[in-house]
């Protein structure tokens, strides 16, 4: 086999520095591909830069270093410690490919910028500089002509992320009103919501469906997904048995699809209740003016029964033919 030749410069710089000269990958990456964005404007890093120059980083950084009026700090710049950890972020793809020689070395890495890049053929005096500082220089213009072109689309990007953060945000505000609602506060004995509080009738049938510790036994003769909207919000082990009309508008795939991150549902028939009725673990009662899924869409009573028997007596009906 025949003896691969240096470059000129990295010969000269393996001279000057008693270092090995870098071997260049024969699947040399996309050079767009290695352009990444910090502190707002487009940088490389500096291994990166030495693989394509065909040198080393350690001597890269150090023939910079000796020309350091030509590299402000607006051309090369070191990372800090935060600014590494997001960058590992933006190239998490590459962690099977040298990930720890590219970025996770015990010392924070410099990268260069389009004007830094342009000065490294100058600092570096070679054809291979010359030639690697132009398709670099063509890969930052691609690159911007690709974000002006498409800057209407990362702004409505941006813009719907911007509201999704919000929204969950706000949903996440809610439920912990719920859930501190639920840790210092007894069941309501009776409770009264008026048409248009579909919010707050919501927020207390979770409330009292998390107090179930093992079984939710709910009668209610119209029954939908929303009705699950509910009841997935039990606490995990919780068995629940929903006895409905033989009419019901869910069906067998709904049960299992519910039952496949929420068991255990099922749904059994009566029609020998007008009302509504929450029992939970067997002791604890509610009547419930309204169907679980039109909850606050009318006004509508939620009432605590008192005395166990009559919860009892409300399960032994559920068992009669």
């Amino acid at each position: 086999m025949a003896k691969q030749e240096k470059n000129p410069s990295a010969e000269l710089m393996e001279t000057e520095e008693n270092t090995a000269v870098a071997i260049v990958p024969a699947n040399e990456p996309a050079i767009r591909d290695l352009i990444y964005t910090v502190r707002g404007v487009q940088v490389m890093l500096d291994s990166d830069l030495a693989k394509l120059y065909q040198v080393e980083t350690g001597a890269l950084n150090r023939a910079a270093k000796r020309n350091e009026d030509r590299f402000p700090e607006d051309f090369r710049f070191r990372l800090t410690r935060e600014e590494c950890d997001n960058l590992k972020c933006q190239i998490g793809i590459l962690a099977g490919q040298d990930y720890e020689m590219k970025i996770g070395r015990t010392y924070m890495p410099f990268v260069y910028t389009e004007q830094g890049v342009a000065m490294l053929s100058g600092v570096l005096r070679s054809d291979i500089a010359v030639q690697t500082s132009v398709r670099i220089m063509r890969a930052f213009v691609e690159m911007r002509h690709f974000i002006a072109s498409n800057a209407a689309m990362f702004e409505q990007v941006r813009g719907v992320e911007l509201k999704l953060l919000e929204y969950q945000k706000t949903t996440d505000e809610r439920f912990e009103r719920v859930f501190d609602y639920m840790d210092t506060h007894e069941a309501p004995k009776q409770k009264v919501f008026f048409d248009g509080q579909v919010w707050d009738a919501f927020e207390l049938l979770v409330s009292l469906v998390q107090r179930a510790k093992r079984e939710i036994v709910l009668i209610d003769g119209y029954v939908d997904t929303g009705t699950l909207s509910i009841l997935a919000k039990k606490q995990g082990g919780v068995d629940v048995v929903v006895w409905t009309h033989p009419h019901t508008r869910l069906d067998q795939h709904d049960v299992d699809t519910f039952n496949v991150q929420y068991p255990q549902l099922e749904i059994r028939h009566t029609t020998a209740f007008h009302d509504r009725f929450l029992i939970l673990d067997g002791v604890e009662g509610y009547f419930v003016g309204a169907s679980f899924k039109d909850a606050g869409k009318k006004s509508f009573a939620i009432a605590r029964i008192e005395g166990e028997e009559l919860v009892g007596a409300i399960l032994s009906r559920l068992e009669r033919p």
